[in-house]
């Protein structure tokens, strides 16, 4: 028993007495770093970004399917009114048209822009957003080539959009 006593004596004597005489407490300023969320955080976000691709999907594929039939409206009276076939009223009703689905696709484009700055800033989600980025200009080539009058090329272009949308949801499941 004494020996152990001698010992501990000894190994206090021994540890620096530089510890002791430490007169400032010093403190260690903690980064800005962000609290990480937990699991239940992270698929709660995950899901919301997956609802979020998914209502851009139904959207797409409605505008696709109603697009298809428009278009084919539109260049026939193109055709026709080339052909001095068509009415005026005709006319008037194909360039109304037109706007719309120009209107129509710059919503869409607008839509794919927010959907993929939600991805990029929020923290959760910025994994998948690799696999987004080019949607909105997908979105904005479909809408030049309406501008040009190419819509079935915009509907196809489209048809794009909705295959990289599809694979984003994929990987977040």
């Amino acid at each position: 028993m004494n020996r152990i006593l001698i010992f501990a004596i000894a190994c206090l004597l021994i540890l620096p007495a530089t510890a002791f005489g430490q007169t400032r407490a010093r403190t260690t300023r903690s980064k800005a770093t962000q609290k990480r969320p937990s699991s239940a955080q992270n698929s709660e976000v995950r899901n919301e970004g997956a609802s979020r691709v998914a209502e851009q999907i139904k959207n797409l594929t409605r505008f696709v399917y109603l697009l298809g039939g428009v278009a084919k409206g539109i260049e026939q009276v193109d055709q026709a009114a080339l052909r001095n076939e068509a009415s005026p009223a005709a006319i008037d009703q194909n360039n109304r048209n037109k706007a719309t689905v120009k209107s129509s696709l710059q919503n869409v484009r607008e839509g794919l822009d927010q959907l993929e700055v939600y991805f990029r800033s929020t923290p959760e989600l910025e994994q998948y957003y690799l696999k987004l980025a080019g949607s909105a200009s997908g979105a904005a080539t479909a809408e030049d080539q309406a501008a040009a009058g190419r819509f079935d090329q915009a509907g196809r272009t489209l048809l794009g959009v909705v295959n990289r949308l599809t694979d984003v949801l994929l990987a977040m499941r």
